[in-house]
């Protein structure tokens, strides 16, 4: 599939969010941070606005030409991180103070995170809800995918429903072994690539 995907910037920030503010807004993981729809509409897009503000500062945003999809990419050192990663706090902070669960998420996938080997880290990835099962996914992340098997690098990402799992799966990721159950809620499952040929 042809798609036209180009380097954003901080001046498509709120169509990155926009995006994933839309794909991720009926998510198992996100309906469990923010249980009541009405909040989650008022406040899920601030949550995940400090995933683009990381990536946007330390990574790689891809957004394709007509705006319908985005990926957020990280490239993660081998080794544990010197400092303690505030980002989970921001989220909460950013989105609703009072909500543990908006910081909790955010603990609980750091915890799993490996450090034994560098790697691209896919963040978040969103598809349009209207555009979603038309290969956009597949095609946004071709790009650091292939750069991934021409350096040697393996990629990592976490797994936030059952149909995205499949997607990831049939592009060479394999499920570590032990999912993240969130406490009364849905499960993620970690998801290793080592690079290809």
């Amino acid at each position: 599939m042809g798609v036209a995907i180009r380097r954003a910037g901080g001046a498509d920030r709120e169509v990155l969010v926009r995006l994933l503010d839309e794909a991720f807004l009926h998510d198992p993981v996100s309906s469990w941070v923010f249980p009541d729809e009405t909040h989650r509409r008022k406040v899920h897009g601030k949550f995940l606005g400090v995933f683009v503000d990381v990536t946007l500062a330390e990574g790689r945003a891809d957004l394709s030409e007509d705006g319908s999809a985005m990926a957020l990419w990280l490239d993660i050192p081998a080794g544990l991180p010197e400092e303690e990663d505030d980002t989970p706090a921001r989220m909460r902070e950013a989105a609703d103070p009072d909500n543990e669960r908006a910081e909790q998420v955010g603990r609980l996938m750091g915890e799993i995170h490996p450090h034994d080997r560098a790697h691209a880290y896919l963040l978040m990835i969103g598809v349009a809800p209207e555009r979603q099962g038309e290969g956009l996914g597949t095609a946004m992340m071709a790009p650091v995918l292939e750069r991934c098997d021409r350096e040697g690098t393996p990629a990592y990402l976490e797994a936030s429903s059952a149909r995205s799992r499949r997607l990831y799966e049939r592009l060479g990721f394999v499920f570590m072994g032990t999912a993240v159950q969130l406490p009364d809620g849905p499960q993620m499952w970690p998801m290793w690539r080592e690079p290809r040929g």
